[in-house]
């Protein structure tokens, strides 16, 4: 199989399952002869009562000093986004094995649970990306949070209620400003455990997970790259960057380098708002984590749908979690939506999306190669 033909390789990568990403990404990793290791979750199942795991493919030396680390599922289903451009890698490096001296880790589906259940959270109702805060300090304020929440938990699902919650939702943007509702919703809250962007009460299974595998695979290295794919925000099919390395700094300058400028400082996916001040992020994670490690890198969205439409999928997410008895027919076009704004179908949109992924992966294995020692 050519791994640099996308249009060939999105049927087969986008697998329509967790169980079925998992196991081709695992083929995949045969293939290209990377050893894998299974952190299997022992507190949840899967749908059908199936055991659930992260799984890690590794290739290079183990005392690589630079790394390219790559994260899927962070975000539920956007892990079938990040599995497809985790397993068109493992093609590419089953004919091109990575640069000498360079330790690549893939890191598939992290939020297992989620993945599985179709669901942007964990098992409680977290928001993964929200989960990495320094625990040993109070939770992070978000004082304006429960003045939204209301408008964004649907307690029931009808066209009445929905386009109620929608009115409250323009008043208050008209009250506060796009730019605070941006802010508000999307750096996370720790005060309602039924809420949007929940960052829990404490560490996941998944933020444990990570901790451990960090250890076990990246604990000499000095230089890491980082992809933590995801899908939802910026221009349908293309990819939307979200650097997280401080304005400025050696860190974002460099992934100016891999990626482009115009990429890294973009604020199209905002509306034309700042960037909200996110919290408890993955990224922090690696950060703390491998704390002797330089880290550079990005949260690479691929866009799906305008962001109202989006924002109702969050709604559906949050309605199946508070509503677990509801009839199938109602539950199963719950999650279409769901899938709809985090993993389109579109034959089109997942070629485009492969594509860039590609190219994307590239760079930054160029440019962790080119990373000074």
């Amino acid at each position: 199989m050519n791994p640099l033909a996308p249009a060939a390789l999105a049927h087969a990568c986008f697998m329509p399952t967790y169980a079925g990403a998992r196991a081709h990404f695992l083929a995949a990793a045969a293939a290209a002869g990377a050893p894998t290791d299974t952190l299997v979750h022992e507190q949840a199942r899967g749908p059908d009562g199936s055991t659930l795991s992260t799984d890690v493919a590794v290739l290079g030396p183990h005392d690589a000093e630079r790394a390219l680390l790559v994260v899927s599922g962070t975000h539920g289903p956007e892990g079938f986004t990040g599995s497809a451009a985790q397993i068109a890698l493992l093609y590419r490096l089953a004919v091109q094995p990575p640069p000498a001296g360079l330790r690549i880790v893939l890191v598939h589906a992290i939020n297992p649970w989620g993945f599985a259940h179709l669901s942007r959270t964990t098992e409680n109702n977290v928001d993964l990306n929200r989960n990495f805060i320094d625990w040993d300090a109070p939770p992070p304020d978000n004082p304006l949070y429960p003045s939204l929440h209301a408008a964004l938990t649907a307690q029931e699902w009808s066209p009445e209620a929905l386009d109620a919650a929608e009115a409250r939702l323009q008043a208050w943007i008209q009250a506060q400003g796009h730019a605070t509702f941006v802010d508000v919703l999307a750096r996370g809250q720790y005060t309602h455990p039924h809420g949007v962007h929940y960052g829990g009460a404490g560490r996941e299974w998944s933020n444990r997970t990570l901790e451990t595998l960090l250890q076990r695979h990246l604990a000499g290295v000095r230089r890491i790259g980082l992809i933590d794919w995801h899908t939802g925000l910026g221009e349908r099919g293309q990819p939307f960057f979200l650097c997280f390395n401080e304005p400025g700094d050696a860190g974002w300058e460099r992934a100016c380098r891999w990626w482009g400028r115009d990429r890294i400082e973009t604020r199209a996916g905002f509306d034309g708002s700042a960037r909200p001040r996110y919290q408890g992020l993955l990224f922090q994670g690696v950060q703390r984590y491998a704390p002797a490690a330089e880290v550079t890198g990005a949260v690479i969205e691929f866009g799906t749908l305008a962001s109202a439409e989006t924002r109702r999928a969050l709604q559906a997410d949050s309605y199946l979690k508070t509503h677990p008895g509801l009839p199938q027919d109602q539950a199963r076009a719950l999650r279409a939506l769901l899938l709809e704004a985090f993993s389109p179908p579109d034959p089109d949109w997942k070629r485009s999306v492969l594509g860039h992924a590609l190219r994307i992966q590239e760079q930054a294995i160029q440019g962790v190669e080119a990373w000074p020692a």
